[in-house]
């Protein structure tokens, strides 16, 4: 289960790191190698998105990635092909990330049934409200896949107990209000925030949106479990290519304990 593959982890690390790609982003041959960069480096677990054309949670970076990915044919069978291809190689987690509406044209139980057999360990749908979740949380039980669900700063201490109760393996965290790849300010603003969350749930909790640096990552420490960087890893991959994608993941574990 993630959820005990998360706490194994964390008792030889004080936070761990959880990365976001966009499969077929700049190409499938470029995501695995753009995989093989990060597990090297130390990743723990990762986040593999499937092209969608409205990412409504996904900022300007992101949703780039998905339109050129779309553009240049990604499918939603290349997703799993390149995801099983993904997880017969590297023996980390792999979390689908999309929106609902693939899910719901592929079929829940076929789109879990698949998403079992590539391998992965759970998913994450940011448009699926818990209350309108059931058919998606029995399929995802069915093959013992993990449901993730998004904790948001507005959202009151009644609700993250709500979104808790239907989430499995991890509680995704967002930062800050708005879409992904925008300034977060990590600093004891975040404290408060962060203290409901883990009032409200005692799964491992993943804080996203504006990590960018070692230093939002070692705010993270003592207040979170999981930090994870999206928009940061792809700004470095059209920047300076795969061959930047270890510097820089390496750079974020420098306030990291081994």
């Amino acid at each position: 289960m993630l959820e005990n593959i998360i706490r194994q982890k964390r008792e030889n690390n004080d936070i761990l790191l959880m990365t976001h790609i966009v499969l077929g982003y700049p190409s499938f041959d470029d995501s695995l190698r753009i995989v093989e960069a990060m597990v090297e480096a130390g990743v723990d677990l990762m986040e593999l998105q499937i092209p969608f054309s409205e990412p409504i949670a996904d900022g300007p970076v992101i949703l780039r990635a998905n339109q050129e990915a779309l553009l240049r044919g990604s499918t939603v069978q290349q997703c799993f092909e390149t995801a099983q291809a993904i997880t017969s190689r590297f023996d980390i987690p792999f979390l689908f990330m999309s929106y609902y509406n693939l899910l719901y044209k592929r079929g829940l139980q076929r789109f879990t049934a698949d998403m079992a057999e590539a391998g992965l360990s759970g998913a994450i749908v940011p448009d699926l409200p818990p209350e309108e979740s059931g058919d998606y949380l029995d399929a995802m039980n069915r093959h013992n896949l993990a449901p993730v669900f998004i904790f948001a700063p507005n959202s009151s201490d009644k609700r993250l107990r709500t979104i808790a109760q239907h989430s499995g393996g991890l509680v995704y965290c967002v930062a800050r209000k708005g879409v992904t790849g925008s300034d977060t300010n990590f600093s004891e603003d975040l404290d408060g925030y962060l203290k409901r969350c883990r009032a409200a749930t005692n799964l491992p909790l993943a804080v996203g949106f504006g990590v960018k640096d070692a230093k939002d990552v070692d705010y993270l420490r003592g207040r979170a479990d999981i930090a994870v960087i999206g928009s940061e890893t792809i700004r470095v991959i059209d920047r300076d290519g795969t061959a930047g994608v270890g510097p820089f993941i390496r750079s974020l574990r420098g306030t990291v304990s081994a």
